[in-house]
């Protein structure tokens, strides 16, 4: 005998139920190929190896990890390329990447020439490009893509930040030591509108060959100017050299102001605070800001090589990776157009980051700190390097966005 006591479910109960599972079932059937692949792709043996390079791998890893290693119960894998500074090789990394190993996203941070042909890729493709560590204002601005997003600073803000730390201490004249490519005439264009505007002057400037190790005569050249502000626009191995032989010739001892708009931890520890101390700049992120910081440094360097603490580019890769699972985990697909609108339409928040907005054109509107490298008697412990200040809010330092000449956004 039966002595079931349960009623019928309701049929609209029932078709309910039903539409339920399968949205549950589709969530999971969306992530391409069962697997959701992560490529970082940036300069890991060349002269911006130390700002990104194996660290930011480091940090994807690391925030893959802390996800718990799966998304919707998928698997995330991790793949790396060394883009050797060169254009051909990493566009066809990404292709392969993209056509051949169903890779669903690309985290950048390489030169400029690279990372702007690997935007245009990924835009054809439909998947979505993570910029951190390449800083050319035209990622956001002629050369946009709806499917990049643009975690870091870029060469309109870190110039614009550092001409008004000049301008407020009385300099109003300028000279400028560039590299020879895409990055350093970028830098220094934004530079000069800005110094024009605050109503100082350039009096000259020089370029130099990317990867160069004797700046002896463009130094002397700067040094002859006159110009009360110096501004050396590179970075990675370039800056490092120049900077300590700007020391070695005393160049600051006559009166004259050296500075630097862009430059990541990983130069100062390659040339010292006796080498580094007093310079400012502004920067996204110090490993040692606050309790967040720390912590997660913390763990970066228990694990990264030779104990080195992490740049702002490795803590940007970090949380770039972050945003990206977080919204493959909302939309419950990998499928490009999708994550990145969710990735837009959702605010940045990790231990780097406070819930910061992500803009129309892709640029993620964090603050930036103004730093000052600090002395050596002033140095604590291993790694004490900067000096703090308040943080920058990003309106005050990002280009408005209806001056950036997106397409895609609205007039």
């Amino acid at each position: 005998m039966n002595h079931s006591t349960q009623r019928p479910i309701p049929r609209a109960a029932q078709v309910l139920f039903s539409v339920l599972a399968l949205a549950a079932g589709a969530a999971h059937a969306q992530i391409s190929d069962d697997v959701v692949r992560i490529g970082v792709m940036n300069d890991a043996s060349g002269p911006y190896s130390g700002a990104g390079g194996l660290g930011s791998v480091l940090a994807a890893r690391m925030a893959i990890e802390d996800f718990g290693g799966k998304v919707n119960g998928k698997t995330i894998e991790l793949v790396s390329v060394d883009d050797q500074n060169k254009p051909d090789v990493g566009l066809a990394a990404a292709r392969k990447w993209i056509d051949t190993d169903k890779v669903d996203t690309i985290v950048g941070g390489s030169a400029s020439s690279i990372a702007l042909g690997v935007q245009n890729f990924m835009k054809e493709k439909q998947k979505p490009y993570l910029i951190a560590g390449s800083i050319s204002s035209d990622f956001t601005g002629k050369a946009c893509s709806p499917m990049s997003i643009q975690f870091l600073n870029d060469s309109y803000a870190m110039p614009k930040a550092g001409v008004q730390l000049l301008i407020n201490r009385g300099i109003k004249d300028f000279y400028f030591i560039t590299v020879d490519y895409a990055f350093g005439a970028a830098m220094q264009a934004e530079a000069t509108r800005f110094i024009q505007a605050a109503g100082g002057k350039v009096v000259g400037s020089v370029k130099h060959p990317l990867g160069a190790t004797d700046f002896s005569s463009y130094l002397l050249q700067a040094q002859s100017s006159g110009a009360k502000g110096i501004v050396i626009l590179n970075a990675g191995l370039d800056l490092s050299n120049s900077l300590k032989q700007a020391a070695e010739f005393r160049i600051t001892r006559g009166g004259q102001t050296l500075s630097v708009f862009g430059m990541t931890i990983n130069s100062v520890t390659a040339m010292g605070l006796d080498v580094a101390q007093g310079l400012n700049i502004t920067v996204p992120f110090y490993w040692d800001q606050n309790d967040a910081t720390r912590a997660w440094s913390k763990k970066f360097m228990e694990r990264s090589s030779g104990g080195v603490p992490p740049t702002f580019t490795n803590a940007g890769v970090y949380s770039a990776v972050t945003h990206y699972l977080k919204a493959v985990k909302e939309t419950g697909t990998d499928a490009g157009p999708a994550v990145m609108a969710k990735m837009k339409a959702t605010r940045v928040n990790d231990f780097m980051t406070q819930n910061a907005p992500i803009r129309e054109d892709g640029q993620v509107m964090r603050a930036v700190y103004p730093v000052e490298v600090k002395a050596p008697s002033e140095s604590k412990y291993k790694y004490d390097f900067y000096k703090v200040g308040a943080a920058i809010p990003a309106e005050q330092i990002f280009r408005p966005l209806a001056e950036g000449g997106c397409d895609f956004v609205k007039k």
